[in-house]
């Protein structure tokens, strides 16, 4: 399963940087496939697994501030591992060219 997180602290003024890079923190020491970009993070993994990421990384913020919100997608598919490369890769074998990553 894919997993699309982003997570966002309200009330830290408009530099969020030290929040998600502890979010960010707990997110690579889980040892979870993942990818982060300026927008969120993408993490592949079981579904109990991956909530219950979720669930620390929002823990975390919670911990400092006085509301989050976060924004969770699921792409759910049988018999389809390596998705977190694989989405790309498959994009890319149709344009015959690497996207900029």
């Amino acid at each position: 399963m894919l997993f699309s997180l982003s997570v966002i602290p309200i009330g830290t003024g408009s530099s969020l940087g030290d929040q998600l890079a502890k979010v960010l923190k707990i997110i690579d020491e889980s040892g979870l496939p993942y990818k982060t970009n300026p927008m969120g993070t993408a993490i592949e993994g079981e579904w109990d697994e991956v909530m219950e990421l979720i669930k620390k990384c929002h823990q975390s913020v919670m911990a400092s501030n006085e509301r989050a919100y976060l924004i969770i997608n699921v792409d759910d598919r049988k018999s389809k591992p390596n998705r977190l490369e694989g989405k790309v890769k498959s994009v890319e074998e149709r344009l015959g060219r690497e996207l900029k990553k």
